[in-house]
Order: C-alpha cells, then sequence, then structure tokens
C-alpha cells in the first residue's frame, strides 16, 4: 500500500496535516483492525499522558516534515 508520495509540502500548514496523517498511518499500520484501535481509543482519550505523547509523535514528524521543505524558505 504506497500513501505517500512525497514530504514536501506547500508550507507549513499542509506540513502539519501531513505530520498528522503520518501519525494517524502509523497507528493504523501497526494495528489494522480497526475495533481494536476503536476499543483502545477509549483508554487514551481521556488520558492526559497519552494525548501529550501523541502531540509528541506528531511534533516529531511535523519537525522532519519541515526540514524535508527546507523549513518553507
Amino acid at each position: 500500500m504506497t500513501w505517500l508520495e512525497t514530504l514536501i509540502t506547500k508550507g507549513p500548514q499542509e506540513g502539519y496535516d501531513l505530520a498528522i496523517k503520518l501519525s494517524r498511518m502509523a497507528v493504523k499500520l501497526t494495528q489494522p483492525d480497526e475495533h481494536v484501535r476503536e476499543k483502545l481509543r477509549l483508554d487514551y482519550v481521556n488520558n492526559a499522558d497519552s494525548l501529550t505523547l501523541a502531540s509528541q509523535v506528531v511534533a516529531v514528524n511535523f519537525q522532519t516534515i519541515a526540514q524535508a521543505n527546507n523549513y518553507w524558505r
């Protein structure tokens, strides 16, 4: 399944959207069973530590995308 053609984006907003997609796809590919993901979501949706860690993963992905785009200079 090829879904990621490039890390190059038009600007930071598109880059951030891609960072979120990368993060979500990592979860989906790690746990392909939709029903299991939905069940697990109940555990982390109200957990501040889990949400903070999810934000950290997005931030790391955004950092990678920003660097790939020469920080949109």
